[in-house]
């Protein structure tokens, strides 16, 4: 084979490679191409700093539940625990066990516990400041999980959008240059192909994490709930007992 057509053809290849990197399939994409890639780059950025936000608070979170935990069921009352673990605004168990002593002390400062219907009642008083202060704190950590699951089930679609698009100004083109050679089409049909690339690795993690968040963030509740049955226990034995 003649040098100089070896040479035409490796320049070509080159040239071809470099007109579709990803930075090129970019710059060269239709305005509406250009805007669908954006936006799912915004979105992969945004839900990945979701995720490691999420995955360094729960981590926190479960260390934190593991030493109350731990402390719940070495101390001899729930005053000796009150007065080790105080009112933590960042521990949620600290901050539901708070609300139920905050409960129980200004009952037992009333004086009003004469009677088994008077323990009772304060027994379904502190069961009820636990159980909305959890909720509080759920809805706190469950903040961002929408965006998690709206970026892993639309960024598919918007990709597709922005295939179909590129797909339909590859079939202008053809139209225009009257032209079938793959030459004309391949540019238009590789940022096509790219945008749904794109989308994948948008939805991809996010479906992934969101699956995995949520199934952590489900068990830390269940932690939560088991608190609140725990505490209501522990006061009807104390109510019993000073009764």
């Amino acid at each position: 084979m003649d040098d100089a057509l070896v040479q035409g053809l490796i320049t070509s290849s080159i040239a071809a490679t470099d007109t579709l990197s990803p930075f090129s399939l970019f710059l060269q994409a239709d305005l509406v191409v250009k805007a669908v890639m954006l936006v799912l780059v915004l979105a992969s950025v945004m839900s990945w700093a979701v995720i490691f936000e999420k995955w360094r608070r729960m981590r926190r979170l479960n260390r934190d539940a593991n030493r109350f935990e731990e402390l719940f069921w070495s101390v001899a009352s729930l005053e000796d625990l009150h007065a080790q673990t105080g009112h933590q605004d960042r521990d949620p168990m600290s901050c539901v066990f708070g609300e139920a002593m905050m409960e129980l002390q200004g009952s037992f400062g009333s004086g009003a516990l004469g009677d088994a219907t008077a323990r009772e009642a304060l027994q379904a008083r502190v069961e009820r400041v636990m159980t909305v202060e959890a909720g509080r704190w759920m809805d706190r950590i469950e903040r961002h999980m929408i965006f998690l699951a709206s970026v892993g089930s639309v960024s598919p679609f918007i990709g597709l959008f922005g295939t179909v698009w590129g797909i339909m100004n590859s079939f202008a083109a053809i139209a225009a240059s009257k032209q079938t050679n793959l030459a004309v089409v391949a540019p238009g049909i590789a940022e096509a192909l790219f945008a749904t690339a794109l989308g994948l690795v948008a939805a991809i993690p996010a479906v992934v994490a969101y699956n995995k968040l949520s199934n952590d963030i489900n068990r830390y509740g269940a932690r939560l709930d088991g608190l609140v049955a725990d505490v209501v226990t522990v006061t009807s034995r104390e109510l019993s007992e000073a009764g």
